[in-house]
């Protein structure tokens, strides 16, 4: 999709006008009289957008479009100007670019195209004279939104397309030509490391489990860098904790995390940010065989601690134990982990926001504030000492699940947190909620592509 800039809308037939129609419920079309389309959206309450509702509306201009065949489309970039909505003209012009991109993405991979070919949005001018104070912005929101496309597409790719070592080369693929150095490690070098967590996970499978690392150093060398840990479970059945059928089918989605933190590196070093950053993936597939790690196997993760496994489907946390632990050989300032962790997050919090969980209350409200900006929002849930007691194991250090059917999400949390004690500065972001797109958002079925977003932010401003 490319972004071109005009003081005035192109007589043009083939360019389709979109336009924002304020005091309108319904959105309609017309024909200008030299045959020009306008798909018009209604905009009822013009005094009710807030930046919450101008990213829905900006995904629908896009729909609108795509439902039209519209490849060319025209918009005013004054039409997104509301009396409540307080944002500068660079920041309104990020936001736009980014889910516009977004809107236009679709998973085409696997199916055939049709005979009239895809619906896609191929160009778009903005009508404005101020082109020269947002391009720049423009070109750093669509960045963004072809990232979090990147990641989608990542996500979504189903279960025997994307094992751990074909996860791996796709981040290789990803960085190439960028400032950003590329480690894998194999199964060998993690069992020299003592990465007990991700080699129990994964000797379930006869793919071989990878330890993906990228590191992106373009700050100060003086600067410790923000290290991001990803989930990257390309394939999750359960192991002999076996899901049931109706629970199984979208886990090839359950290395949305890492392929979040893969496409956030790579927003950063397009986007030239000046900041240290390292993303980290375990990456494993949880199969059921006759090699699989069983209900009541004792784990030694890399930190020395040992791990109880109560469930095999509870996975996530036990490889990110090691990746946490990995993590404190950068000195971080800052360590994030994003993962599709629990489905109690998605029971507290439904399908609109991910759950974060973090000791440090400065922290919290600068993600909660980020994610307002960025669209991927989020929301706290506790950490309490009291918590701890429910992840304390029977026969070894600490328990894989808690003790009770309720608040699961927080006991994902704080096993978690036993792995990140030494770290300076945690957060934990259950991603669950957000792993898969909603009916109401205007963006098409699959991965929701989240924290892309909101881990930009946090690099670019933390």
């Amino acid at each position: 999709m490319q972004f071109t800039f005009n003081p005035t809308i192109p007589e043009d037939k083939d360019i389709t006008i979109v336009s924002l129609v304020p005091e309108q419920e319904q959105s309609f079309v017309q024909l200008k009289d030299n045959g020009q389309k306008i798909l018009s959206i209604g905009v009822k309450d013009v005094e009710k957008i807030n930046r919450r509702k101008l990213i829905l509306l900006t995904r629908q201009a896009v729909a609108l479009a795509r439902s039209h065949r519209a490849a060319k489309i025209a918009f005013e970039f004054s039409d997104f100007t509301f009396p409540k909505l307080r944002m500068t003209d660079e920041d309104k012009a990020e936001v736009i670019a980014t889910n516009m991109e977004m809107a236009n993405f679709e998973f085409t991979k696997y199916r055939t195209e049709p005979e009239e070919g895809w619906s896609f949005v191929t160009d778009i001018i903005v009508v404005t004279s101020k082109a020269s104070n947002i391009k720049k912005s423009f070109e750093k929101g669509q960045i963004i939104g072809q990232e979090v496309n990147a990641s989608r597409a990542l996500a979504t790719n189903p279960g025997d397309e994307m094992t751990p070592k074909m996860l791996a080369e796709s981040a290789k693929k990803a960085v190439e030509g960028l400032n950003v150095k590329v480690e894998v490690l194999g199964e060998k070098e993690m069992k020299k490391l003592g990465m007990g967590g991700v080699l129990g996970v994964g000797q379930g499978s006869d793919a071989e489990s990878q330890f993906i690392i990228l590191e992106y150093m373009a700050g100060k060398k003086s600067e410790k860098p923000i290290v991001l840990a990803g989930k990257g479970v390309t394939f999750d059945t359960g192991g002999l904790n076996i899901k049931p059928g109706d629970h199984m089918y979208e886990m090839h989605m359950d290395m949305s995390g890492g392929a979040a933190v893969i496409h956030a590196i790579v927003a950063a070093a397009k986007l030239k940010l000046k900041k240290n950053v390292v993303a980290i993936v375990p990456a494993v597939e949880n199969m059921p065989s006759g090699s699989s790690y069983h209900p009541g196997d004792i784990l030694k993760s890399m930190s020395g601690k040992t791990i109880e496994v109560i469930n095999t489907d509870a996975e996530g946390r036990v490889i990110l134990s090691d990746a946490l632990t990995y993590s404190e050989r950068y000195e971080p300032r800052l360590v994030v982990d994003v993962a599709t962790l629990t489905g109690s997050a998605i029971a507290a919090l439904g399908p609109r926001a991910s759950a974060i969980f973090t000791r440090d209350e400065k922290l919290e409200t600068t993600l909660r504030k980020l994610g307002e900006e960025s669209g991927d929002y989020v929301w706290p849930l506790p950490m309490w000492e009291e918590y701890e007691e429910g992840v304390k194991g029977t026969f070894g250090d600490v328990a894989n699940s808690g003790k009770s059917r309720y608040g699961g999400a927080i006991d994902g949390a704080m096993f978690l947190q036993q792995f990140a004690q030494n770290l300076p500065s945690w957060v934990h972001i259950d991603i669950a909620p957000r792993m898969t797109t909603i009916e109401g958002e205007f963006l098409s079925k699959g991965s929701a592509g989240a924290p892309i977003r909101l881990l930009t932010k946090l690099i670019e401003k933390y």
